[in-house]
């Protein structure tokens, strides 16, 4: 490790010593002005039918820009590749048309970035190739990559190989991931294909897009443990958006029938290959529509979503394929659980003894003592996470949840002790949680008045009672239905990615050690 930190420093202080030669040679070694008019891979795409013939029967001159990342020098010329946003794209030099500033090029590293002028050709082996008339060092880079590049299977970009095996540094220092892998990159195009076609299909629906607070005064829209901070000026604790949920219903209240927000939540919460403590979410809110009318919404925008960023609605994940065509899978949480613990029947969940005996079966524990202070719907939702969650891999709709655990869900007409609220199940992880909206002030009053007795029983992930909330919905809230969905749990679907880390640009990480 040591030789290494000594080679490092060499090639650091070697790449420094050319930045001052381009300096004394008149050139900026990070400068700025030149404006490439065209892109690799759009030139490489427009002339891919071009010869040789009508090449050099009519000229055809480009300007472009990007990052050196193939170098093969000769005596008195030399072929780079040059990369940019949309692909790479290869370049000759001649000293003798480049005259003084070929003593410009020959001081260039691998990573650097330059401006090349030049006429497109082909080359004898056939590769479009531009013929530099205008050579421009733009950014010397100090730190050499840190492994080669090489040409992508699909031939249009370069990536580094084996240069980003340690799965932690490739979080930490993302740019050099991003460097590294060319499917990193694909990732994170995908990601944000993903945003934009969600912000399309419900612009296109009359839905606004509007933005919410990130600092609360209470807890509030989720049963979530949260991230603390404070105004100094105002003397104010305050709290990190959980959910933007009761703004966003106050909206409703105030005439905007149908809005959306794509969020950053904080979650004050552990860390796993599906959680990061803060995220990204999707929620949207349509008056006059029920939990059944975004059942349909869902698998419509999903499968359409699948089409359109993976190109298909067959989705490989892991070893599943999942099939995010229409007709999914709808089951209510107490039949989903009915069907996994046969010794439970019907009238056990009115139950709670039964239903805690039940629960309690081979845990231990800390998590023991949480299970005995449950009430009767807590203990549903907790049968429902141990015996069904992990069973469900193709998308399903798991509908009914009991009232207790849906403190802002509208109760069922027919079973009082349900409410209409769905949570969409893919893969063994919730992608979307949905239902009719309690717009009752006084059923909401009560529910309000159960997460604070829940959190004096010493549970932490609680909603506060809010006030205003109250007042807003007795001013009126009209028939309502709303829903919120994980775009990173979504983006690592349609990526075949394993860990939320993955679809990321810079998740949360520990310190590094000095």
């Amino acid at each position: 490790m040591a030789e290494e930190g000594v080679k490092e420093l060499e090639l650091f202080e070697q790449r420094l010593a050319s930045a001052q030669k381009w300096r004394e040679l008149g050139a900026n070694p990070w400068g700025n002005g030149f404006r490439p008019e065209h892109l690799a891979g759009e030139i490489l795409f427009a002339n891919a039918d071009q010869t040789v013939e009508t090449l050099e029967a009519t000229p055809k001159i480009f300007s472009v820009a990007g990052r050196i990342v193939a170098l093969r020098p000769f005596k008195n010329a030399a072929f780079i590749v040059i990369q940019d946003r949309s692909g790479a794209i290869q370049v000759h030099l001649k000293q003798d048309k480049l005259g003084d500033r070929y003593e410009l090029f020959k001081l260039c590293d691998l990573g650097d970035f330059v401006g090349i002028v030049g006429q497109l050709f082909r080359t004898r082996t056939g590769e479009l190739t531009l013929a530099a008339t205008r050579f421009e060092p733009l950014t010397k880079t100090l730190r050499a990559p840190p492994g080669k590049f090489a040409k992508s299977e699909a031939g249009q970009e370069f990536a580094e190989k084996n240069a980003m095996a340690d799965t932690e540094q490739r979080y930490r220092q993302r740019y050099l991931d991003l460097l590294a892998n060319a499917d990193v990159r694909a990732t994170f195009v995908k990601r944000s294909k993903l945003v934009q076609f969600i912000r399309r299909f419900l612009d296109a629906r009359g839905y606004l897009e509007v933005e919410t607070p990130m600092m609360h005064s209470l807890v509030s829209g989720a049963a979530a443990r949260p991230f603390r901070t404070h105004h100094n000026t105002l003397n104010l604790d305050l709290y990190m958006r959980i959910a933007p949920e009761l703004h966003l219903k106050r909206l409703v209240v105030g005439g905007f029938d149908r809005v959306y927000e794509i969020n950053r939540n904080f979650r004050n919460e552990g860390i796993s290959t599906r959680h990061n403590p803060e995220f990204t979410m999707l929620e949207f809110y349509e008056a006059y529509a029920t939990y059944e009318d975004l059942i349909a919404l869902t698998e419509e925008m999903l499968a359409e979503a699948a089409q359109a960023v993976a190109g298909s609605t067959t989705i490989k994940y892991g070893e599943h394929t999942l099939q995010f065509g229409r007709g999914w899978k709808r089951i209510p949480m107490w039949e989903a659980i009915r069907e996994k613990v046969p010794s439970l029947t019907d009238k056990d969940r009115a139950d709670t003894d039964k239903l805690r005996a039940v629960a309690l079966e081979g845990v231990h524990g800390p998590e023991r003592k949480g299970l005995e202070g449950m009430n009767r719907g807590e203990l549903i939702g907790a049968l429902f996470e141990k015996h069904v969650e992990d069973t469900l891999i193709q998308p399903t709709f798991v509908t009914h949840f009991p009232t207790e655990i849906s403190p802002l869900a509208r109760r069922n007409d027919d079973d009082p002790t349900v409410t209409d609220r769905f949570e969409l199940i893919v893969a063994q992880r919730e992608i979307a949680n949905a239902f009719s909206e309690l717009n009752d002030p006084i059923d909401q009053k009560g529910r309000f008045q159960s997460q604070v007795e829940a959190k004096g029983r010493g549970q932490e992930e609680t909603m506060d009672f809010d006030e205003d909330y109250i007042r807003a919905l007795e001013h009126g809230l009209p028939p309502t239905a709303g829903e919120g969905i994980g775009i990173d749990r979504l983006a690592m679907l349609f990526t075949d990615s394993p860990s939320i880390r993955d679809v990321i640009l810079f998740p949360l990480l520990k310190p590094q050690a000095k």
